[in-house]
């Protein structure tokens, strides 16, 4: 195995194809080709599937670019230490949470990291599902959800506490059993989620008006007037033109857990961002 064809090997897992690979190293596409296909036979397995719109990693390749990433960060230390250059971080981290808590808990720690690390090239991916870690679709992960994939490093990284949010203009909720109240709630598939359970129990005859699994979009009905919404306190707190609403009792918090596949561990602008998460946000 030749580390100029784990080179080539990055290059394309980084840009998809095998021409935009060739271009970003300054070889031919031909000559891209033929020592993947070398670096295929030397490992024994194939690390890339061939699609219409590119190539794709498979698990095997998946495998191989956390161990070669490694060794693209090590020879580059090496080059800086002989040329006597400061080191700096560089590459790219790829990061998954919820719409919101990206923007409303991660944010200011990446502008942060941004700032101290900027040859880091940090991509955020907010959806509903899963990203793997073990097939490095994510290379850090944030969920509600206590890991249970098998190789991931994960622990608690905070408890986040939970409000009932009503527009400012709006009369309290008649207390009671809420007959008359319009709640703004997630949507069918996230109807077991806690705060939904939660505002059923101590509103039963409130008519849902509006349903969301998106925090943000639940906030902005609720500032608008269109009824009573449980949100993150980062998120309700500091939104406009709402107001806390208190029935006696607090809606039910969450567990946030950070998670990353172990071969991940020694990747030194993994370990940064990870300082500068648990020192901002770990309680």
């Amino acid at each position: 195995m030749e580390w100029s064809d784990l080179r080539i090997f990055l290059a394309i897992a980084r840009e998809g194809t095998l021409g935009a690979a060739a271009r970003k190293i300054g070889q031919t596409q031909p000559t891209m080709g033929r020592r993947l296909r070398v670096l295929e036979q030397a490992v024994g397995h194939q690390l890339f599937q061939r699609t219409s719109d590119g190539f794709i990693l498979t698990d095997e390749g998946a495998a191989v670019l956390s161990h070669a990433e490694r060794m693209e960060e090590e020879a580059q230390a090496f080059q800086r230490q002989l040329a006597g250059q400061e080191q700096h971080l560089e590459g790219m981290l790829r990061i998954t949470a919820s719409g919101w808590f990206a923007a409303h808990v991660l944010t200011p720690v990446l502008a942060e990291f941004a700032g101290k690390h900027p040859r880091v090239t940090v991509e955020m991916l907010t959806d509903a599902r899963f990203f793997s870690l073990a097939r490095r679709e994510a290379d850090l992960a944030f969920r509600i959800l206590p890991f249970d994939e098998p190789d991931v490093v994960s622990r608690k990284l905070l408890h986040m506490p939970y409000g009932l949010y009503l527009a400012a203009g709006l009369p309290h909720p008649v207390a009671g059993d809420g007959k008359g109240a319009a709640l703004i709630s997630m949507d069918t598939a996230f109807g077991g989620m806690p705060d939904a359970a939660w505002l059923e129990r101590m509103l039963p005859n409130a008519r849902v008006v509006f349903r969301s699994n998106d925090r943000d979009v639940q906030a902005q009905m609720c500032a608008r007037g269109a009824g009573l919404a449980v949100l993150p306190r980062p998120l309700g707190d500091r939104l406009p033109g709402v107001k806390r609403v208190d029935l006696g009792e607090q809606p039910p918090g969450r567990d946030t857990w950070l998670g990353y596949h172990r071969d991940m561990r020694r990747l030194a602008r993994l370990r940064a961002l990870l300082d500068m998460v648990l020192a901002q946000l770990a309680n």
